[in-house]
């Protein structure tokens, strides 16, 4: 946790000349309404103020469509700007936040939206922005500005040049999450220039740090700003989006909980030697006889009801013979011969049904001739929300069975689930039906970790979600995010954009 931390500065910004014009014309709509109300009372003087209040409903609404924004332009400037987000490297570590910051400033300042920023150490750089609204629970719009590292070598267009190509548009953090960034960037920028009453809040926040933890970032902003997150109901975020199956149906997920993380490190001890003296019991053999141990278990699978609901609502989609499994998988999961079979053909489906632990990091001697006295991995285990953790590493503990092995935590979250049954929910699957015919709309959960969890730790219903629609055909092994060439196409972000204003526009306005 960051221990020297810096008071977040204030930016009261002087609205642009287009807004001020845009109020000019708004002024005009109202002179026009005033003169429309003394015509309707001087033609109808025996009715009473209902037929008035009636004509104005009427023109208002009429004048909120005329001042409602250029939908084709917004996804067309979504473009621009993703662009140009992309050519900033904010990979993490180190981060380099401030970058985006400086970003996000220069637009809000152009737009004439106030906003704070605040480091939570030097080049740690975080930014919001608030619309006022009326009394309902706010809406936060969080999303991360770091990405991670990239291999420039491997990819097919440099990672971060946002070149667009076959209408692609290609950087780090496209799809993770930059691109969604802009478009809930767009969204609250539309909302703010068509100046409407908003029946709630809205909190626009672009955090540091996620792909580390996310304590530099989100975990820090939900304390500094605590006096504005409590007022917060509802918060959207990366975690959720669509994707084609078979049969061509595009199937969107919500994401509405997700696996904990609990990264471990193991060390092993023994005596230390000389290479050329190799010994029967050593810190390096020890640590590979546990670690073999741990890649031969098969943790229990089980099946969490959000997921079930996501099976049973897509099994005609998977393959033919897996579709009687898919409608009853809590009883599938005990055939160990469906399990060997879902983990060929869906990995990330058998991941969400089980514990997991992946081996990333091993640490041994610095030299080659040399046997340490101590030998070390670094494992990332993923576990289900209803794991305890502490159960979870003793369970691991039993499974290794060598007591000169340690286990020590480096980062663990606490696990939380968010409803589906709200009027944001719905409005998410009703905007996308409409959009994509015979599309399915379902609660997931992710098998990664955001910084949704930050929030729901404090009781807001939070959603990872992204109104873009994926082609997993398109994409190679080893492609996409966190890995090479990862890209999204231009009709995703503009299309995006107008999906998401739609959205909220349902959500924020009575």
């Amino acid at each position: 946790m960051p221990q020297n931390l810096i008071l977040p500065q204030r930016h009261n910004k002087v609205p642009s000349a287009r807004l001020v014009i845009a109020a000019t014309d708004a002024q005009k709509r109202q002179r026009l309404i005033s003169s429309s109300i003394a015509i309707v009372w001087m033609e109808n003087p025996g009715e009473n103020m209902r037929l008035i209040a009636l004509t104005l409903g009427l023109m208002i609404a009429t004048t909120c469509l005329a001042e409602g924004v250029d939908r084709e332009l917004l996804g067309e400037q979504a473009v621009e700007r993703l662009v140009e987000y992309l050519q900033i490297d904010t990979t993490n570590p180190p981060g380099n936040e401030d970058r985006a910051v400086a970003f996000f400033a220069k637009i809000f300042d152009d737009e004439g939206v106030a906003y704070e920023s605040g480091d939570s150490a030097p080049g740690r750089g975080n930014i919001w922005a608030v619309l006022e609204g009326g009394r309902k629970p706010a809406l936060i719009l969080l999303n991360h500005s770091d990405v991670v590292p990239a291999d420039a070598s491997a990819w097919d267009e440099p990672p971060f040049s946002g070149n667009i190509k076959d209408g692609e548009i290609w950087g780090r953090g496209a799809l993770d999450m930059k691109g969604t960034g802009i478009l809930l960037l767009q969204a609250f920028l539309a909302l703010h220039r068509e100046g409407r009453r908003l029946n709630r809040d809205v909190i626009f926040v672009a955090t540091a740090d996620e792909e580390a933890g996310g304590y530099f970032g989100a975990g820090w902003f939900a304390k500094q700003q605590a006096r504005l997150v409590k007022g917060a109901g509802y918060l959207l975020n990366e975690g959720g989006g669509g994707s084609f199956m078979e049969g061509g149906i595009a199937v969107f997920g919500i994401e509405v909980t997700q696996k904990v993380p609990l990264w471990l490190r193991l060390e092993a001890h023994g005596n230390p030697s000389h290479g050329a003296s190799p010994r029967v019991e050593s810190s390096v053999t020890r640590l590979i006889r546990a670690l073999n141990r741990i890649i031969e278990y098969d943790f229990e699978p089980r099946v969490l009801p959000a997921l079930d609901e996501l099976f049973k609502g897509t099994a005609d989609l998977a393959r033919p013979d897996l579709v009687e499994s898919f409608q009853n998988m809590s009883e599938a999961v005990k055939d160990r011969e469906f399990l060997l079979a879902l983990q060929l053909y869906r990995p990330s489906t058998n991941s969400s049904i089980r514990n997991t632990c992946s081996i990333t990091r091993l640490e041994g001697s610095p030299k080659i001739n040399v046997v340490p006295p101590m030998s070390a991995a670094e494992l990332d285990c993923r576990l289900l929300p209803d794991q305890d953790p502490d159960a979870f590493i003793e369970q691991l503990t039993a499974i290794m069975n060598e007591p000169d092995i340690s286990i020590s935590k480096l980062l663990s979250f606490t696990p939380a689930v968010s409803p589906s049954d709200t009027e944001l929910f719905a409005i998410i699957k009703d905007v996308m039906t409409r959009e994509f015919r015979n599309a399915r709309v379902l609660p997931t959960m992710s098998v990664g970790f955001t910084d949704s969890h930050f929030f729901r730790d404090l009781g807001i219903t939070s959603y990872g979600f992204s109104p873009m629609l994926r082609d997993p055909a398109k994409m190679k092994p080893g492609e996409g995010p966190h890995g090479h060439n990862e890209r999204v196409s231009v009709e995703n972000i503009e299309r995006g954009t107008r999906l998401m204003l739609e959205m909220l526009e349902r959500f924020v306005y009575d």
